[in-house]
């Protein structure tokens, strides 16, 4: 009786651990504005990746992301800006993280940008929501919401 309580314990425990990750709000474009030291429309001009050992003490695959900055939408970004983005590949091994988009050169996007608290360096605000992955028509990807749009709403959040 004790492993059937066992089972039924850790099913009801992984059925609402993956809720809990499902449920997972997104934060309006002003909201990530707002909580942003930067925001840039970039192109990715360069990027290495290495191993690297987080605040936790897990050892990660970091890409370390040149952006070639062609609008400040927030902030006083200079002309390039390094940018630390988990995933990347490392000779044969390549680790993505699913809650951020993956990167390469040549990538146009909408960059919200913050300092990390432990290495101060710039990573994307919120993840995955801090990096918004721009087609040839200025439309993030797989939606309909343009960059003019988010134009507005960053400068609303920022009392423009």
């Amino acid at each position: 009786m004790k492993s059937v309580r066992a089972v039924v314990a850790a099913v009801v425990f992984g059925v609402a651990a993956q809720a809990a990750a499902a449920s997972a709000v997104p934060v309006s474009i002003p909201d990530r504005a707002r909580g942003s030291e930067q925001v840039v429309v970039a192109t990715v001009s360069d990027l290495r990746a290495s191993y690297e050992t987080n605040e936790f003490g897990d050892r990660l695959i970091v890409s370390h992301v040149r952006l070639q900055v062609h609008e400040r939408l927030k902030g006083d970004a200079p002309t390039g800006v390094d940018v630390d983005v988990e995933g990347g590949t490392v000779g044969d091994i390549t680790m993505d993280v699913s809650s951020l988009p993956r990167v390469s050169r040549g990538d146009r996007a909408v960059f919200f940008l913050e300092r990390n608290r432990t290495t101060g360096r710039l990573v994307p605000h919120l993840q995955g929501q801090g990096i918004l992955m721009l087609d040839s028509n200025d439309r993030v990807k797989g939606t309909s919401l343009d960059l003019n749009t988010i134009r507005a709403l960053a400068a609303s959040a920022n009392g423009r």
